[in-house]
């Protein structure tokens, strides 16, 4: 640990409280640039998602600590280094490894197979951290990816305090909605529940729950998850966040002031995505000089566009298929509205980047997006049956179209939360302020300010 100089002044300011004050001024030297071991499965520079969630978080806990990251050689190995040589961080270690009889774990995609390595990974990963500990001697241990409750982070094992999180999927589609999934959907859903199930009664994913200091929660339904599992403490803060450049840029994006008012939904075209809804919310809104964007590809492409011609909005709707990001951003920029009307998503980053964009959000107020958007940035639409989301989804979007001024007022709403609450730099932060809890709370249960008395 760094060194610090007590300064004696601070201690004679207030004589009454002279041994609160010596008392904070330890606990600071104690914990200064403690030593953070963090398991990152998936975790790339550059990347959206759980990779970006994985790098960006290292990245900014390197920036007051010294930080050893675990994570996987086959998924970014040679592009963390080449990005270290580029941009040096000399508080920021990689430990690579992976199961020696599953080398490549990418081949059986994100789901099934992947799913399975990434639990014995998490295995493998104590045995790894353990050496390490004795080698090194952490502070405190971090789980940061993937995103995910129902698995279990043996780091918790380790005689050290536990920050576990962000996790996120204890969210779940309303039963009242299944009834428009298709088969395939409705399985997906099924499939999905039992495997979180099956999650929940893992003791080993019980015992990391209740032997973490602090859970980082993504939403409001998996902390109450959580909680059922035995965490003691629980925050709930959106996974992702935004670089400073990402911000700066997309605070450039000028509203179109011409017609017609686009509105905009980016994402994989899968059911619980409810795309359908806002579709089915456009027509209904029957709005004159209107258009609504889709961007992105899926399972559900075929019947979304079928959907559209069905309602009657064809000429008013355009798909436009999977983008790269750039271009994806391009066309928010020529948007006025972001539609987002998922019914399971644990983050949102869509939202994040839309706010940041000074576009109001539609959303519901469901999962990550519901703790991203405020009343002042956007519409969180109450979720009880299908037909009342698809009114409210249409009623929000006529008073956006009508109401200019309001467009613009949330626009700048979203653009001033984004830049105060939800940069990277920000949530690090944040972060740090959260190390520093926990290792106070370490010390002094370890009785080591007291044996400086």
């Amino acid at each position: 640990m760094l060194h610090h100089k007590v300064n004696i002044q601070d201690y004679r300011i207030n004589p009454s409280n002279r041994l609160n004050n010596l008392y904070n001024i330890l606990i600071s030297y104690l914990i200064t640039n403690m030593k953070i071991l963090m398991s990152a499965y998936s975790c790339e520079p550059g990347m959206g998602s759980e990779p970006g969630v994985g790098w960006n978080i290292a990245q900014e806990a390197a920036k007051y600590h010294e930080v050893w990251v675990l994570t996987r050689p086959d998924e970014s190995q040679n592009i963390i280094k080449a990005e270290l040589e580029r941009n040096p961080n000399p508080n920021l270690h990689f430990v690579y490894f992976t199961l020696p009889f599953w080398q490549d774990s990418r081949r059986w995609g994100y789901s099934g197979g992947m799913q399975l390595h990434y639990y014995l990974w998490q295995i493998q990963a104590y045995f790894v951290a353990r050496r390490l500990h004795k080698k090194i001697g952490f502070d405190l241990s971090h789980h940061v990816t993937f995103v995910k409750y129902s698995n279990p982070c043996l780091l918790s094992l380790l005689p050290i305090p536990l920050v576990w999180g962000p996790v996120g999927g204890g969210e779940s589609a309303p039963l009242s909605f299944w009834y428009d999934f298709s088969l395939n959907g409705k399985m997906y859903e099924i499939a999905r529940s039992f495997v979180r199930y099956l999650g929940e009664q893992d003791p080993l994913v019980r015992l990391t729950a209740k032997r973490s200091a602090v859970v980082r929660a993504t939403t409001k339904d998996t902390a109450q998850r959580l909680y059922k599992l035995g965490v003691n403490h629980v925050q709930i803060l959106p996974e992702s966040g935004l670089s400073e450049e990402d911000i700066a840029l997309l605070a450039q994006y000028e509203v179109p002031k011409e017609a017609p008012v686009r509105f905009i939904s980016i994402g994989r075209l899968f059911h619980w995505k409810g795309f359908y809804l806002g579709l089915r919310a456009f027509a209904q809104a029957n709005l004159p000089n209107t258009e609504y964007w889709i961007v992105g590809q899926g399972p559900e492409s075929d019947r979304l566009q079928a959907l559209a011609a069905d309602l009657g909005i064809t000429q008013k709707v355009k798909f436009w298929g999977k983008l790269p990001r750039y271009k994806a951003l391009n066309l928010l920029k020529e948007s006025h509205v972001l539609v987002h009307p998922s019914l399971h998503d644990s983050g949102g980053w869509v939202c994040m980047e839309a706010m940041a964009a000074g576009r109001p959000v539609i959303c519901l107020d469901l999962g990550g997006p519901a703790v991203q958007v405020t009343d002042e940035t956007g519409f969180k639409i109450p979720v009880d049956e299908p037909y009342q989301v698809v009114r409210d989804l249409a009623t929000a979007m006529i008073h956006l179209v009508k109401d200019s001024e309001l467009r613009v007022n949330m626009g700048q709403a979203g653009r001033k939360l984004v830049s105060e609450n939800h940069s990277w730099p920000v949530i690090g932060k944040r972060l740090n302020k959260l190390y520093l809890e926990v290792g106070s709370r370490k010390v002094s249960e370890n009785g080591v300010v007291s044996q400086v008395f």
